[in-house]
């Protein structure tokens, strides 16, 4: 089937993700990872999932410009305009901003389909199936959509969706109700006990008009940096702008600077077999399990009695190095060459801030 010239694909791959630690690293963060143990790492992934569909030159990775060597050695031929440098970490809305300016300035009819570099997605048709139908709908409507994802467990790393039963039309896309951002585990445990919220997966589908309008609207001030900046985009000036603008502007997410608040946010609920492959207890919920419900990914790693636990070892710095585990359940072990980790898998939400904690006690050492 013919690719759509219209249809582009802005994978973010900024982020540190520090509820993967200790593998994910400030140096190389989870997508850069061969996490599952497939070969690739989840950014090769996620680009050979949309470079099926999307032409080539419509697929752009947005990431810290610390990275662009690692982005280039995983992901072959791929050229520098498709690569757009951040200077610094200033969350999901600025990222969006910068992207969706550059590639307005290039096709004034473009439709985009916004994700993140680093999930799991079991079902890549039926994935695609509901991007297109996405990008269909927003090629027509002024509307910000995303994918919603039925809850398993009140996580608080994720934002929750609830949505009007009413179907807008024939399509699959309901108008939301209410959007709300990384909720506290009491009222996550609320959302699920009631049964009408979806995760949201973080996957944004618009028209490059409807954010831009959307920015406007609700972060006016980032708006006119962007409008001001894309006069200089494909210059030498533009280096220097982009610098200018990360400096002033506020770190905060797409998802509460505009999703929350808009009024024309749509959902699709999905069941493409997803994980945002955040957290360990994520790799555990998608990964093979022996007879005692544990997860092992490394080599020398003996158990006994132990059951619903993840064990994982790089073994990188010695070859011989073997792990043996004894009469417990229920805990994350990871192994690295600088950094043993052992915690309660219920503890699990508390690692971002243990290794804040180590960031102050230790500097950039072991983060």
């Amino acid at each position: 089937m013919e690719k759509n010239k219209n249809y582009y694909a802005i994978i973010m791959a900024g982020g540190i993700g520090t509820r993967f630690w200790p593998y994910s690293r400030s140096s190389k963060p989870k997508q850069f990872i061969d996490i599952l143990g497939t070969g690739k790492s989840l950014l090769q992934h996620t680009y050979d999932r949309f470079e099926k569909h999307f032409e080539k030159e419509n697929i752009y990775i947005v990431a810290n410009q610390a990275y662009t060597s690692l982005i280039k050695q995983q992901i072959l031929g791929i050229s520098d305009e498709c690569i757009l440098e951040e200077p610094s970490a200033k969350n999901t809305a600025v990222c969006i901003a910068y992207a969706t300016s550059k590639i307005q300035k290039i096709n004034t009819h473009a439709v985009c389909v916004v994700a993140p570099s680093d999930h799991l997605i079991l079902d890549e048709e039926k994935f695609y199936s509901n991007v297109i139908q996405s990008l269909q709908y927003a090629q027509k409507h002024e509307a910000l959509i995303t994918l919603g994802i039925r809850p398993s467990r009140p996580d608080t790393g994720y934002g929750y969706i609830q949505y009007h039963e009413e179907k807008d039309s024939a399509d699959n896309v309901f108008k939301v109700k209410t959007f709300t951002e990384k909720p506290s585990l009491e009222l996550a445990q609320t959302f699920i006990e009631s049964g009408d919220f979806l995760w949201n997966a973080g996957i944004f589908i618009w028209s490059c008009s409807a954010i831009k309008n959307a920015f406007k609207e609700y972060m006016p001030e980032m708006a006119a940096l962007f409008k001001e900046a894309s006069k200089t985009f494909f210059t030498a000036e533009e280096t220097n702008n982009i610098q200018k603008i990360y400096d002033q502007c506020r770190s905060i997410s797409i998802d509460y600077g505009i999703m929350e608040k808009a009024s024309n946010v749509y959902v699709i609920p999905a069941d493409f077999g997803w994980s945002d492959l955040g957290t360990w207890t994520s790799l555990y919920e998608n990964s093979k399990k022996d007879e005692h419900l544990n997860v092992i990914h490394g080599k020398r790693i003996m158990t006994y009695e132990v059951s619903n636990s993840i064990i994982a070892s790089t073994n990188q710095t010695n070859g011989n190095r073997l792990i043996v585990v004894k009469g417990v359940e229920n805990l994350i072990i990871v192994d690295t060459p600088d950094v043993l980790m052992i915690c309660d898998k219920a503890k699990e939400q508390e690692v971002r801030q243990m290794v804040t904690d180590i960031h102050i006690k230790f500097d950039e050492k072991y983060t």
